[in-house]
C-alpha cells in the first residue's frame, strides 16, 4: 500500500460516521487519534436531549442503545442509535461508537472512532484505532497499540515510512474489513477496505484494499466474482 492509498478519503466513506467533519481536518487517519476525546465532548454537548440520555460526566447514550448492566462506561463517550453493548464490556473513554454497532462481551475500547455498523463482538481489545464502516473483528482479535521498545510508531508503506509522532497507535481498518479470530494487529497496521485477515495472523505494516492476508509475506488480491 502506498502513502496515497492511506488517506482518510481512500480508506473510508465518511458519510458513515458522525465524526465526518472532525476527520475532514486531516489527511491520514492516525492524525485524528490525539484529539478524539475533545471531539466526543464537543459532539456530545450538541446532541438532542430528547434522543440521548446523559449518564454521568461526558457520557451520552442514545435512548435506543442497549447497554448490559455489567458493562463499564467511562467518558468522554457517545453510544449512538441502536448500539448494543454486551455484558462485561469495558469502554474506557475517548470513544465514539457509531449507529448499529456491537461492542461485545469482555471487549475493551479506548480512544477509538467506531464507524456505523461495526462489530467488535467477542473478547476484543481496540485501542488508539479507527474502524471503518461494517468492519468486523473476529473473536479474540485485538489491536496492539504500543511497540515493545516503546519507540514512536511508524507506518510502513511501499514508498517509504511515515513518522506518526505517536507512541500509541493501534490499527486502522478501512470499510468492510474482516479480521479473523485470534489475530493481532501490530502498532501502525493499516488495512485497506474490503480486505480479509486470516485467523491467527500477526499483521505488521499495511494491507492493500481488496486483499486476503494469509500470513506474513503472503497477501493475495481477491478474485472478482
Amino acid at each position: 500500500m502506498k502513502k496515497d492509498d492511506m488517506t482518510i478519503e481512500k480508506l473510508f466513506d465518511t458519510e458513515k460516521t458522525t465524526a465526518k467533519e472532525y476527520l475532514a481536518q486531516y489527511t491520514y487517519p492516525w492524525q485524528a487519534l490525539p484529539h478524539i476525546g475533545e471531539m466526543v465532548k464537543a459532539l456530545g454537548e450538541n446532541l438532542p436531549e430528547g434522543e440521548y440520555e446523559k449518564r454521568g460526566e461526558d457520557i451520552w447514550v442514545h435512548r435506543t442503545a442497549s447497554v448490559a448492566p455489567t458493562a463499564t462506561l467511562k467518558g468522554p463517550l457517545i453510544l449512538e442509535k441502536d448500539v448494543e453493548v454486551r455484558p462485561g464490556a469495558f469502554i474506557r473513554g475517548n470513544v465514539l461508537v457509531g449507529k448499529g454497532s456491537v461492542v461485545g462481551n469482555s471487549t475493551e475500547l479506548k480512544n477509538v472512532i467506531i464507524f456505523d455498523s461495526v462489530q467488535v463482538p467477542h473478547y476484543n481489545y481496540v485501542g488508539d484505532s479507527i474502524l471503518g464502516y461494517k468492519s468486523h473483528m473476529g473473536a479474540s482479535s485485538l489491536t496492539s497499540n504500543v511497540k515493545s521498545d516503546k519507540t514512536l510508531v511508524k507506518v510502513h508503506c511501499e514508498d517509504g515510512d511515515i513518522e506518526t509522532g505517536l507512541k500509541k497507535f493501534g490499527a486502522v481498518l478501512g470499510d468492510y474489513v474482516e479480521v479473523g479470530c485470534g489475530s493481532v494487529l501490530n502498532p501502525g497496521t493499516v488495512v485497506g477496505s474490503h480486505s480479509n485477515i486470516y485467523p491467527l495472523s500477526s499483521v505488521r505494516g499495511c494491507v492493500n484494499k481488496n486483499s486476503i492476508y494469509k500470513k506474513d509475506g503472503v497477501i493475495v488480491e481477491k478474485e472478482e466474482r
